[in-house]
């Protein structure tokens, strides 16, 4: 039976093309953890994801030590006893859980990382302009880019986001569907007021109106909204999935493969999604060019929608050698593509680095 035999932490530094900004904080680089293994058979793997401060309780150098103890438990280990004895503490650091096991995964040869035939991924992107003179341009840029899903930001003040909100609506003309996120930023009564003011044409959902575990407030959102409402941050297991499916109004989950712990429970929780009612969307808009790619590749036979998977369109360089195909606002695998990585562009991109081996 294989066994572990070394374990690569890296934390990496990625530079922004431009900010992005969120209700709760504005990125102008990614910072991913990177973790590379292989075991006594020879075969490796690779994944990574990004502890977002402010989006939930774990933090970066919580995720870091926890990598660190994991690591020196998993060494000289199956892969099977390595991901039951990370997932055993997955509340304990969900993103950095899910790093550690889908590295494992990809070594192992997860069939859903493979990539059967050529399907165009349609992705959204975001509406980055404040001014609402901006927008129109913006508007039309994005759909000469070929992107037909706008996200726009929510969650600060409920006239200013109504009126970029329909200053968006008035721009795209019936030519892109609009999803809306307000990142946990809405108060109740907040979320209530702009959800009840909306014209819902052309919108698609409304994403997280209230804090991720504040359920009571979300369902009285969801209550009142024009539109319907899809939870995000506090969708990490399948009984998260069952508590939405029971709020009315509650019509979308969207699950992040960092959340998740793992490809194999991703998919699951996708389907899952669809089989309590509801219509799943995946994608971590601060996820590298690795992280997208896994998504991408769970996305291939879940989800019908416009991916989300879209952070590796944020930085100024990429991690593969053979770059995830992007054309005309969609993702564009060919049969059978598998990434390798850079290792120059890694190299440059590490600022820590840990390792284990026998």
């Amino acid at each position: 039976m294989p066994t572990l035999q070394r374990i690569v932490l890296r934390r990496l530094r990625l530079p922004l093309i431009r900010p992005y900004r969120l209700s709760y904080r504005t990125f102008d680089e990614f910072e991913p953890y990177l973790v590379e293994v292989e075991d006594s058979d020879g075969r490796s793997g690779f994944a990574d994801a990004h502890i977002s401060p402010g989006s939930s309780s774990e933090t970066r150098e919580g995720g870091w030590t926890f990598c660190l103890s994991k690591m020196a438990e998993m060494i000289g280990r199956t892969p099977e006893e390595a991901k039951a004895l990370v997932l055993k503490d997955f509340e304990t650091s969900k993103v950095a859980s899910t790093a550690l096991v889908t590295a494992i995964e990809v070594m192992e040869g997860s069939s859903l990382i493979d990539v059967e035939d050529a399907r165009p991924q349609p992705l959204l992107t975001p509406i980055n302009s404040t001014d609402l003179a901006a927008i129109p341009a913006e508007v039309e840029g994005w759909l000469k880019e070929g992107f037909r899903t706008f996200k726009v930001k929510v969650g600060k003040d409920v006239e200013a986001d109504l009126a970029r909100v329909a200053a968006v609506q008035k721009a795209a003309a019936g030519r892109a569907t609009l999803r809306l996120d307000a990142n946990r930023a809405y108060s109740r009564e907040q979320g209530i007021a702009f959800a009840s003011r909306l014209d819902p044409e052309g919108i698609e959902l409304f994403e997280q109106p209230c804090d991720s575990y504040d359920w009571d407030s979300n369902a009285a959102v969801a209550a009142a909204s024009t539109v319907p409402l899809m939870l995000d941050e506090p969708i990490c297991t399948l009984e998260d999935i069952a508590h939405a499916a029971d709020i009315e109004g509650v019509a979308f989950c969207k699950l992040k493969l960092k959340r998740f712990g793992g490809l194999q429970r991703l998919a699951d929780g996708l389907n899952a999604v669809r089989a309590n009612g509801m219509r799943p969307v995946l994608g971590d808009g601060l996820g590298s060019e690795i992280h997208s790619w896994l998504e991408a590749c769970v996305a291939l036979d879940t989800v019908d929608n416009a991916g989300e998977f879209n952070g590796f369109l944020k930085p100024h360089k990429g991690l593969f050698e053979n770059p995830l195909p992007f054309e005309d606002g969609a993702i564009r695998m060919p049969a059978g593509y598998r990434p390798k990585l850079d290792r120059a562009e890694v190299e440059n991109a590490t600022t820590a680095i840990h390792e284990v081996a026998i």
